[in-house]
């Protein structure tokens, strides 16, 4: 009669693969009963790897009183581990999906707002994340020759990105390079995959090692993508202010507003004051971040939608603008979106709960 894998025994077997993963040295029942939480004692333990063995899942090398996992042991754990992220992808997809969408046309209708009530111009940014660590990573066939590679960071922001392997790959190959790449990446940011941990994953990587840096190499890129999207509102509320109808300035400016490149510069940099609560900045002329708005005075203002994810607001006008107006109405502006993205905040669930 064949042996159940029992909870107890998965458990055992679990321990055996971490403790294994980190140090590389056979693992014994004495090891096991620290990392678990059965209380059992070393002989308990020791007659459950035993059956272990007997069912294939882990192995004694040579004369060690220790053991290592065998590829069935890898394969069972690395199965459960992608189908227990798919869920958790499927999910965490369809939640910032609507969060998202939210968010944009709440952006593009502050910006329309602010133009209409200051009768000025208007930029809003979408959210920018400062950081992004890596909760895990899942690599997916999608033909013989392609993969799906889906990051997901430590702000819940999901990338996707299709690479091509250059040779075909086999499910239980793709289910190891997974593997290797999440023990190695999760938790780090983007800054923290060193050369010398790069060159480590693709000598892991076996006959794999050419897919494994391309991989590496489509993560850091993509993480570090500007992925700035700007949105703008009243452009031609300029031309009602005769300072600023100079063909040349007028010109610059509208040219600023339609292609955008400038704006990502300043939509970037977020500085230490701008981190600050709303942070409400004024600049005058020369004093303006943008070089096509030298003319012009801007008053900006940061909203923060959680900790590290930021996305500035820019007020443009002519030096003459009513300042007073223009930052009481940001101030109003970010009160009402602190109250909005506090109560998403809450409408989310807390996954650090289970």
């Amino acid at each position: 009669m064949e042996m159940e894998l029992t909870d107890r025994k998965k458990k055992i077997l679990e321990a055996i693969i971490r403790t294994y993963m980190e140090t590389g040295e056979p693992v014994g029942s004495r090891t096991v009963s620290k990392f678990t939480d059965l209380n059992l004692s070393s002989a308990t333990i020791r007659n459950e790897m035993a059956d272990l063995e007997e069912m294939g899942y882990i192995l004694q090398p040579h004369t060690s009183a220790g053991r290592i996992p065998s590829d069935k042991a890898y394969r069972m754990y690395v199965d459960e581990i992608l189908t227990t992220k798919d869920k958790e992808v499927s999910e965490m997809q369809n939640i910032m999906l609507k969060r998202e969408d939210k968010i944009d046309l709440l952006l593009k209708q502050v910006a329309k707002l602010l133009a209409q009530n200051t009768n000025y111009t208007s930029m809003v940014t979408k959210p920018r994340y400062e950081h992004r660590r890596i909760k895990f990573i899942q690599l997916s066939r999608t033909g013989e020759d392609q993969i799906l590679v889906l990051i997901v960071t430590q702000n819940n922001h999901v990338i996707n990105k299709f690479i091509s392997t250059g040779q075909d790959i086999a499910e239980n190959d793709l289910a190891q390079l997974n593997f290797l790449l999440n023990t190695a990446l999760n938790g780090l940011d983007v800054t923290e995959i060193s050369i010398a941990l790069a060159q480590k994953i693709r000598g892991q990587a076996g006959e794999y090692e050419e897919l494994a840096t391309s991989i590496i190499d489509t993560i850091a890129s993509s993480m570090t993508d500007d992925d700035s999207e700007i949105y703008t509102s009243g452009a031609t509320n300029i031309l009602k202010y005769p300072e600023l109808t100079d063909k040349d300035k007028m010109e610059g400016l509208l040219s600023t507003f339609e292609e955008k490149q400038m704006l990502t510069a300043w939509a970037n940099d977020v500085g230490p004051d701008e981190k600050q609560e709303h942070a409400i900045q004024v600049y005058i002329g020369e004093e303006s971040p943008i070089e096509s708005m030298k003319d012009c005075s801007v008053v900006t203002a940061t909203y923060q939608i959680e900790e590290g994810v930021y996305g500035k607001i820019g007020i443009v006008g002519p030096k003459r603008m009513d300042y007073e107006k223009v930052v009481g109405t940001l101030e109003n502006c970010m009160k009402q979106l602190d109250d909005i993205f506090k109560k998403n905040d809450k409408a989310l669930p807390d996954k650090s709960k289970k």
